[in-house]
């Protein structure tokens, strides 16, 4: 186990929770990239597979905790784009209404 290894996944790990946190509270995905994500966890599960296969030890729990993190976010971006859809079609005014 290294200590750098365990200092970069701290680091990485404790930024997700803010941005978990502003997806979760603004509803938007204003800032976000859903590809960006997408291989941030590819390479939380990369590495969690390398320490299962090669060099298994307690760094493990930090890939696994963050791939969870992106994970979550992930999850909250296809939420929110659920939602702006759902809002534009209710804003659109009905066809069937008389004046």
């Amino acid at each position: 186990m290294s200590v750098f290894e365990v200092a970069m996944l701290f680091c990485f790990g404790i930024a997700w929770p803010f941005s978990i946190y502003r997806s979760y509270k603004s509803r938007t995905n204003n800032g976000k990239s859903l590809w960006f994500l997408y291989v941030v966890f590819l390479g939380y599960v990369s590495g969690t597979l390398h320490k299962i296969i090669y060099n298994y030890d307690l760094v493990i729990i930090l890939y696994i905790l963050n791939g969870l993190m992106v994970l979550a976010d992930i999850l909250l971006y296809y939420k929110n784009n659920r939602m702006k859809k759902l809002s534009a079609v209710s804003d659109q005014p009905s066809a069937l209404t008389t004046d």
